[in-house]
């Protein structure tokens, strides 16, 4: 190419086009350099594996040499080129026009790699690009450029090593979702510059380690932040008291210590604590205080109450309740007859006492795991309503109800009998 022109992305696929498609031939592969009198699959930047057949399009402008650039728009007809499983979009500057959505309806596609720096692509990459099953690799260079984005969400994904400090040229960025990846390594610093209007950080399910960053505690706008599932250490830092309008917080699975700061939230809606090394030994006054809690999982906390001490501001709300493996004593009873909307609760290895037999819960109760505690009293009829019942390694006595669940759910009871245990003595 000549290195003081440029050449028209849409004309060019148009030559190829029409040059490798034939009513009766399914298209080759395409490549860079244009050649009269040759067929199109002999071009440079044009792989044809068997036959005519276009399986491959490489295009690319020539980075080492000034002005050599290809302009233009990307042309919808390359979605008529069936049979590509490679498309190479490289050095290309100022194309125009939408993102190509067509590109992710491309049956057989396993490779893109498209550079965006310095080109105006507009609109959305499409939700389509989960239609490419057998992708293996997509690269989409100069993201770090888009200084106008709002909302990243790469989670689902295979990515790995560390997360790129990308994020001082994204001052519009409120969401940033990399969950449910392979990153490891801390936070970039980056991330800090987000601090004015970042709402939404959710960088669970990784492999990412280190100290939890200070810089958090000056996201003054943060809703909800999600490091759950890696492996950050050490003390969760005391200005997370300025965390203000946080109402979702999730820091499990990691391996975080004492002590865990007081927060001066208006209302905390969601809280997981659960499985870290903490030993909080109460549930923090201001999770009680919050008029809108709707899901509290605080599961292996090292917590040391009587559950009749827990007067919460209100029960109505409560969807999820995740006490497991502390040292609670006292009865859940008074809690689960005042809640409308529960749907889990789980305190299995604590030292609840009560008379199960007196127990009601409300109609929404989907899951009860009382498993590994000292409840005595019959199981009641009311169970047969639950999907999901674990009351083993109790001190239950009495005829079983009629129920679906296995006989693992009441094993390791006093005098429990009736299918699917053994029968009753007449």
């Amino acid at each position: 190419m000549n290195s003081s022109s440029s050449f028209s992305v849409f004309i060019f696929t148009a030559v190829i086009i029409l040059r490798c498609l034939t009513p009766s031939k399914p298209p080759r592969v395409i490549q860079m350099t244009r050649q009269k009198g040759t067929a199109c699959c002999s071009w440079n930047g044009i792989t044809c594996l068997t036959g005519d057949r276009v399986t491959a399009l490489t295009v690319s402008g020539q980075s080492e040499v000034a002005g050599s650039f290809l302009s233009g728009t990307i042309s919808s007809s390359l979605a008529k080129l069936q049979h590509l499983d490679g498309i190479y979009f490289m050095n290309l500057k100022n194309i125009t026009g939408p993102f190509p959505q067509f590109l992710f309806r491309l049956p057989q596609l396993k490779f893109i790699e498209m550079f965006l720096e310095g080109n105006r692509f507009t609109g959305p990459i499409p939700t389509s690009i989960s239609n490419l099953t057998k992708l293996s690799q997509l690269n989409l260079g100069g993201i770090a450029n888009l200084k106008l984005m709002s909302f990243l969400n790469l989670g689902g994904n295979r990515l790995s090593g560390t997360i790129p400090d990308i994020f001082k040229s994204m001052p519009e960025l409120r969401s940033l979702v990399l969950s449910r990846n392979g990153f490891s390594g801390n936070l970039p610093p980056s991330i800090a510059s987000l601090a004015p209007i970042l709402r939404f950080l959710e960088v669970g399910r990784n492999k990412l380690s280190g100290k939890i960053p200070d810089y958090l505690s000056r996201f003054k706008a943060l809703d909800t932040l999600d490091l759950s599932r890696n492996q950050f250490s050490g003390v969760v830092p005391k200005s997370f008291a300025n965390l203000t309008k946080i109402f979702n917080l999730d820091l499990s699975h990691n391996l975080l210590t004492d002590p865990f700061p007081a927060l001066y939230v208006k209302g905390i809606e969601s809280l997981d604590l659960s499985y870290n090394k903490f030993h909080l030994k109460t549930i923090p006054k201001w999770v009680t205080s919050s008029p809108i809690i709707f899901s509290l999982k605080l599961a292996k906390c090292g917590i040391k109450m009587s559950l009749d001490d827990w007067k919460p501001a209100e029960y109505y709300f409560y969807d999820f309740i995740d006490l497991s493996q502390n040292e609670i004593s006292g009865s859940p009873a008074r809690f689960l007859n005042q809640t409308e909307y529960l749907v889990e609760f789980r305190a299995p290895g604590n030292k609840l006492r009560f008379d199960m037999g007196k127990l009601t819960f409300a109609k929404t109760l989907k899951t009860l795991d009382l498993s590994r505690n000292l409840v005595f009293g019959k199981v009641p009829a009311t169970v047969a309503g639950l999907q999901t019942l674990y009351v083993s390694q109790n001190h239950l006595c009495g005829k079983l109800p009629t129920t679906k669940f296995p006989a693992s759910a009441f094993a390791g009871n006093d005098c429990l009998c009736g299918p699917p245990l053994s029968p009753c003595k007449v």
